[in-house]
């Protein structure tokens, strides 16, 4: 979504670069360009009006002008500020406490997204430990119901079958004693929405409210809609009180208006995020991440948040030290493979990684790719795969064929897996040098080979940005820590 904003920033910011001292002149014209970029973004007029007051308060202190590097000062001072904007520091978490079952509703404008947000949320409530209960509240738009229904039974959680479906204030009551009866702690209320505001939509909410007494009341804005979102937040706001709100597509391709104006117009925090179609795409919102995203610095931070989640440290340990005694297999290749398909499509975890080029950043990668690979490895026999080096002219055919790809294919994966393992064994057997340049002392050294290079699976100096965790090198060749050395998928 954000990375018209983000180039349009980049280009700005480009003009203070290599500047030694910057005049008051300099700051209007820069802040004037700022302005009009966000203004295009769609962000509250309001917002960028105090925003860009701000920012020249702070650009015109003496923490600027007495600097070394006055124009990373200034970017400093726009990512902190944006930050600040979206709502940084305050606390988005959710306040589940009190006598179960707690209810949590959701409300918003119809095609925002609530039915399919309320299975991200219970799915995340449940990875805390709670037991959620999905509850059908929308008795207006045909096959709401059953949608809940089916998103429940994706997730194995849970849904409430009101035994009568003509009032939602009374299905949200039977769920609440059927959930306090059968050991629930949570009620997600999915509650109705209407194309716009009108006063049957609050009526119905407001009497939702005083019967369940909901600890949160959740907004759910399409943030492709900009600002009529933002206005639209203001209108619930103004009836129901809400605690915060969740944006939904933020993978899409619109401005970002709305992620940057919600906070300030509104009052309340973005306490989520759905960045994809996914059950899983669903994020705590973080503030300073995604003004860093904005600035070009990537989405580090959430990339080690999916890594933590999805991959096994344990396992990933091992397949670190058999990759530097040159002991690495086709095993554990496929199993740290499996592990980054878990953290979602490569093109978005690309996109996450700072310094990527927008033609990468980009290019639609095609996922299948993984599985071709993927394919080839599981038509190899466990022999094959933990001995490579006997695969030969007609197991090369047999794999070839059981995997659906050609005997080329099968040949370029087999090469580049060698020279992957012959490279790392060489890094392996290297002697160690400590800080002080001892040799053979543990602390914080680096395997150099001969040649100076220093050891790619240990973080050296490649070309570019960092790989992707757990597998060996720069997996997709985009040039991380020993890129130039990295394992290239075929094809990609």
């Amino acid at each position: 979504m954000f990375d018209n904003l983000a180039d349009k920033l980049d280009a700005v910011f480009k003009k203070l670069k290599g500047r030694g001292h910057l005049s008051d002149e300099t700051i209007r014209e820069t802040l004037r360009e700022i302005r009009l970029v966000l203004l295009e973004a769609d962000v509250n007029f309001k917002v960028v009006k105090d925003f860009i007051e701000t920012v020249r308060r702070r650009a015109s202190g003496q923490e600027v002008l007495k600097s070394l590097t006055p124009s990373q000062q200034v970017i400093k001072i726009v990512r902190e500020e944006l930050a600040a904007l979206m709502g940084e520091g305050r606390d988005n978490r959710l306040d589940l406490g009190g006598r179960p079952p707690v209810a949590v509703m959701l409300c918003g404008l119809q095609g925002a997204g609530k039915t399919t947000t309320c299975g991200k949320l219970a799915l995340r409530l449940r990875k805390e430990k709670r037991n959620p209960l999905l509850v059908p509240a929308d008795i207006y738009r045909p096959a709401a119901m059953q949608q809940l229904k089916t998103v429940g039974k994706q997730l194995g959680i849970e849904v409430f079958n009101p035994p009568k479906v003509n009032n939602p204030v009374d299905i949200c009551k039977d769920a609440a004693t059927f959930g306090e009866l059968n050991g629930f702690d949570t009620l997600i209320l999915d509650t109705a929405g209407r194309l716009h505001i009108d006063d049957n939509l609050m009526t119905e909410l407001a009497r939702i409210k005083e019967a369940l007494a909901p600890k949160e009341i959740l907004f759910v804005a399409d943030a492709m809609t900009g600002q009529d979102a933002v206005t639209t937040a203001e209108n619930f706001h103004a009836t129901l009180e809400l605690d915060g709100v969740i944006l939904t597509k933020l993978d899409g391709d619109a401005r970002g208006g709305a992620a940057l104006s919600v906070k300030e117009v509104v009052g309340r925090p973005i306490a989520f995020a759905s960045n994809g179609e996914k059950l899983a795409d669903f994020d705590l919102f973080h503030p300073d991440r995604l003004a860093g995203r904005i600035l070009g610095m990537g989405y580090v931070l959430t990339l080690i948040d999916k890594a933590k989640e999805h991959f096994d440290e344990q396992q990933a340990e091992e397949a670190a030290a058999r990759l530097l005694e040159g002991q690495f297999t086709f095993e554990d290749f496929l199993e740290q493979m499996q592990q980054v398909k878990k953290m979602g499509p490569i093109s978005g975890l690309i996109g996450m990684l700072p310094g990527v080029p927008k033609e990468l950043r980009n290019q639609e990668i095609d996922d299948r790719e993984l599985g071709r690979v993927e394919a080839m490895i599981t038509s190899m026999t466990v022999e094959e795969r933990r001995r490579p080096d006997i695969i030969d002219g007609s197991r090369r055919a047999r794999i070839a064929g059981g995997s659906g790809v050609s005997v080329t294919e099968v040949n370029a994966l087999l090469d580049q897996f060698r020279q992957m393992q012959k490279m790392m064994k060489g890094f392996g057997m290297a002697p160690r040098r400590s800080k002080k340049g001892k040799k053979g002392k543990k602390g914080g050294g680096r395997t150099t080979p001969k040649g100076g290079r220093p050891n790619a699976a240990k973080g050296g100096k490649g070309k570019g940005g960092p790989g992707l965790p757990g597998l060996p090198g720069d997996p997709l060749g985009t040039g991380g820590p020993g890129g130039d050395g990295g394992f290239r998928l075929p094809g990609l």
